[in-house]
């Protein structure tokens, strides 16, 4: 279809930007490939390295293999941690295991991590806003339990109990909406009028900038696709807030061949975004698929300009540098 054609039509793609991955995952999926350049196949990966199936399977592919506990990785095997991060007592069993264990958690998980222990050891109760379950609240309640107490949205907020209401912080997963949170730790506060709010933001900085530039776009798209798995909570997320932001429907599909044509019946303008742990080819795809459509318009709309990058994990780095040395 000629552009004449598409303006004709009237069928357009609004695209978001910030999408797909983030400093974080980018850091994970990076992390397992070098570890299996360095030690050879098979590495073992604790729980999926990052919540998308597509790069799962491609790592996989590569001589990744992915297990629930280290129980499953063989006495004295490399075993990566996930970008969600984990509990004290993982590293205590991969070490009783003999487990070469490198820690993929990303930064800002481990800054949450650092506020939990720190405020525990000060004997703090510590409000985790998060959702039940999920790897990333596992392994931050883990650093304290006896401090943490989890406040799964805002309607949790009415059952929570502490010690001492002068000496009660809340903290939160990376991955939640922004408003919600907002709208929780409000609930807290009059229920809590001293309830402290940790050092920085705990919502990471990618989840906050997709969830800005799906606010700017969603009243204008009669459909918001966004490219993620089930399982990865900022990718249900951009969902929600695309809704919550006046698009008149939304969608989460792992690839292009999911979007239902009759999702576009009638659609002039569908919005496409992706979550923090989508590769930038799926996103392609769906574009390739749209235009297949009528689609053809592409509007790419730029809220942020995204250059956070964090380098490798000091044991992984450390071994590729010996591996150099020794050419």
């Amino acid at each position: 279809m000629s552009e004449a054609e598409a303006i004709r039509t009237g069928k357009r793609v609004i695209l978001a930007k910030p999408r797909g991955y983030c400093a974080g995952v980018d850091r994970a999926v990076q992390t397992v490939e070098e570890a299996l350049k360095l030690y050879g196949a098979p590495i073992y990966v604790r729980k999926q390295i990052v919540h998308n199936r597509h790069v799962v399977r491609t790592l996989e592919g590569k001589g990744a293999i992915f297990v629930e506990e280290n129980e499953e990785v063989p006495e004295g095997a490399t075993v990566v941690f996930s970008a969600h991060g984990v509990a004290p007592e993982v590293h205590e069993q991969a070490r009783s295991r003999s487990l070469k264990a490198i820690d993929a958690t990303c930064p800002l998980v481990t800054k949450v991590h650092q506020e939990a222990k720190r405020f525990a050891a000060e004997d703090y109760d510590i409000l985790l806003i998060g959702h039940e379950g999920h790897e990333e609240v596992i392994g931050t309640a883990g650093e304290a339990p006896e401090h943490i107490q989890l406040v799964d949205g805002p309607q949790d907020a009415e059952r929570v109990t502490v010690r001492d209401p002068n000496k009660v912080v809340w903290l939160s997963q990376t991955t939640l909406s922004v408003d919600e949170t907002l709208e929780t730790v409000a609930r807290l506060k009059k229920r809590l009028p001293m309830l402290q709010s940790p050092p920085s933001d705990d919502i990471c900085y990618a989840t906050s900038n997709r969830q800005h530039v799906v606010k700017q776009i969603a009243s204008d798209c009669d459909v918001m696709i966004v490219v993620g798995s089930t399982n990865s909570s900022n990718s249900v997320r951009l969902v929600e807030v695309a809704l919550d932001a006046g698009a008149r429907a939304g969608h989460l599909v792992d690839f292009a061949r999911e979007i239902d044509d009759a999702w576009l019946e009638g659609a002039r303008t569908v919005g496409l975004t992706s979550g923090a742990s989508v590769p930038e080819e799926l996103v392609q795809e769906a574009l390739a698929h749209l235009a297949a459509r009528g689609f053809t318009d592409v509007e790419e709309v730029v809220t942020a300009d995204e250059r956070l990058t964090f380098s490798l994990p000091q044991e992984l780095k450390r071994d590729m540098r010996a591996a150099a040395a020794h050419g």
